[in-house]
């Protein structure tokens, strides 16, 4: 019996749910926390880049849980209403802390809160994605649906991206009552906007789950962290691939960490905030359109590893042409789309190839090794963009502390134009974090890739008749 349409939409609505919340949490908590609430910049670095840490070890504690689970609504239902429900509670906690709170019991606070953020959210995500094989019949089926739900995931993504900083502000002047600074704006925006964002995330999972229904027991196996580790030792290749991953993921999140600070501090002016929500959403569109379209294309003419420079190429030219735009007294943000249609391109491009590059990986393994490491190779994929997200985090961090950007200058609730408190050398740090490190990290990693990334569309073909003749 064949998936129905029912099923797939609220498959596909769960997706939309948990991206929303995941990218809400990984693009605004260092900002919330550093800059409304004032805890230093290098105490969040740490939690941050601790509990990112943390959980991507947990992911396969997760698994195994989920594995050995069995009740009468199936193994994967049960472990996702429950974390959708727990990380809903966190979530909306995070973002509401309480004013009598300051000091080292703030940094305790987010510190805490962060931490049971990755706990519960892992205890959602795991059984999400590992359910797939419970309800589809295999083959095109379940390939549509994965390529569903990661379409909307990303549009969850693109909804926060588009729609935080213009909700919060709306939502801090509504509840906040008159005459309060801007900062206490912006602290009680957070709070509402994360409620009504973890009460949606709780309906779309509730709906998720009663139209999605496990059809058969699978078995399902989580790598341990020992597995990933020697898969990667005994894999020349994935090993190319996860460095390779690491060090772009590190370099374009540093941006992504930053960007609102660039566009409060630097950028400036009163209407920063819609400065920024314009450019998020061309950004956004145009990742989501590269994935879908612009690869597509250039795969017609190039093989992949082509495509990898050629984004590589863009990224840096992105960066470049960013750094050149905000050393100017350039006020207009449409000219700001150029390094954006640069970078966010190549950003949608790179997460597609680098998926691909490690598929390959994996008959690769199989011939050198006699075994084929498909699930350990996947789940490497998850632990090392985590872990990537941390170290950015950490650097974005050392940055802000480095360079005191804060946000001290708000006196009353209007409009006020920060940069202009900001010294030029603070801005030049910034300007530089954001480009000059991904530049050196992107450099690094192409140079990287091409050292030891040998698997051509001719060597893969050569791999897959080698096993086709051995099996």
């Amino acid at each position: 019996m064949k998936l129905s349409g029912a099923a797939k939409a609220s498959y596909g609505l769960g997706a939309v749910g948990k991206d929303m919340v995941y990218m809400l949490s990984a693009s605004y908590v260092l900002y919330y926390f550093q800059d409304i609430l004032g805890v230093s910049a290098a105490a969040m670095g740490v939690i941050l880049m601790v509990a990112r840490v943390f959980d991507a070890f947990n992911d396969p504690i997760m698994g195994a849980i989920v594995a050995k689970t069995k009740t009468k609504w199936g193994k994967f239902r049960p472990w996702l209403l429950i974390g959708t429900l727990t990380n809903a509670v966190v979530l909306a906690l995070m973002f509401s802390a309480p004013p009598s709170i300051n000091g080292k019991g703030l940094v305790a606070y987010a510190a805490v809160t962060y931490i049971l953020w990755g706990v519960t959210y892992t205890m959602m995500d795991i059984p999400y994605w590992s359910m797939i094989p419970a309800f589809t019949e295999g083959g095109k089926e379940r390939e549509g649906l994965t390529t569903l739900a990661r379409s909307c995931a990303g549009v969850g993504s693109a909804i926060i991206t588009i729609i935080t900083v213009m909700s919060v502000s709306a939502l801090g002047h509504l509840f906040g009552g008159a005459g309060i600074t801007d900062r206490e704006v912006e602290r009680v925006g957070f709070s509402y906007f994360s409620i009504a964002i973890a009460v949606l995330f709780v309906l779309f999972t509730v709906i998720c789950c009663i139209f999605v229904k496990e059809k058969s027991t699978v078995d399902m196996k989580t790598a341990s962290i020992g597995e990933m580790f020697k898969a990667l030792i005994q894999n020349d290749q994935a090993m190319a691939v996860v460095v390779a991953i690491v060090i772009v993921n590190c370099s374009i999140y540093i941006t992504s960490n930053l960007v609102i600070y660039f566009f409060k501090y630097d950028f400036g002016g009163t209407g920063w905030r819609g400065d920024y929500t314009l450019f998020s959403t061309f950004g956004g569109g145009i990742q989501i359109l590269a994935m879908m379209l612009l690869y597509p294309v250039l795969r017609k003419f190039f093989t992949s590893i082509k495509i990898y420079f050629i984004s590589m190429g863009m990224a840096i030219v992105g960066y470049i042409s960013l750094l050149l735009l905000a050393s100017t007294s350039m006020s207009n943000v449409y000219l700001l789309f150029i390094p954006a249609f640069f970078i966010f391109s190549a950003n949608g491009m790179l997460s597609v190839i680098t998926t691909v590059f490690l598929a390959n990986t994996v008959d690769y393994g199989e011939l050198k090794n006699n075994r084929r490491d498909e699930s350990v190779i996947f789940s490497m994929q998850t632990f090392v963009v985590k872990l990537a997200s941390g170290i950015s985090a950490l650097i974005a961090a050392i940055a802000l502390q480095v360079l005191a950007l804060s946000n001290d200058t708000a006196e009353t609730a209007t409009e006020i134009d920060y940069s202009m408190g900001v010294e030029s050398s603070q801005k030049m740090g910034l300007r530089m974090t954001m480009t000059i490190i991904p530049i050196i990290g992107l450099v690094f990693a192409i140079i990287w890739f091409k050292k030891k990334y040998i698997l051509t569309d001719e060597k893969i073909e050569e791999i897959a008749e080698e096993l086709k003749t051995r099996n």
